[in-house]
């Protein structure tokens, strides 16, 4: 049973900062890269960032760069997305998904449903005043 949980999503103030989780059951992550991915109210869900399976390698979408930080700890077969300096655009809710190809380095963000096989039901992030 493949599990992914998403957590640390709620509400926060523009200029904030929230980290979000996925952790990850019934599966061992090390071997797999690993998305973030969101989809605001009314929109179609976008790439936001990705990580290689040895954690040295990672992808992200213009939007996001020098905001967000993608990392993984293999150990607690869990990844985050560290998030800073949020704004009113980055509400959305966020899912975790994995790659299905196995030692992969080059991530993609794209939303590509052929790779990303394994989703999390997803955590909400609103970022208002």
């Amino acid at each position: 049973q493949l599990q992914f949980v998403e957590s640390g999503g709620g509400l926060v103030q523009p200029g904030g900062s929230l980290r979000l989780s996925c952790a990850a059951s019934g599966f061992t992550l090390g071997g797999f890269a690993v998305g973030w991915f969101r989809q605001a109210p009314g929109k179609g869900r976008e790439g936001v960032a990705c990580i290689s399976y040895t954690g040295r390698e990672t992808n992200s979408v213009g939007s996001v760069k020098g905001r967000f930080t993608i990392s993984r700890d293999n150990a607690k077969n869990t990844v985050y997305l560290q998030m800073n300096s949020l704004t009113p655009e980055d509400t959305a809710v966020y899912y975790c998904a994995l790659d299905r190809t196995p030692w992969l380095r080059i991530c993609t963000v794209e939303v590509d449903k052929e790779r990303y096989r394994y989703w999390g039901q997803g955590t909400q992030v609103t970022v208002s005043s």
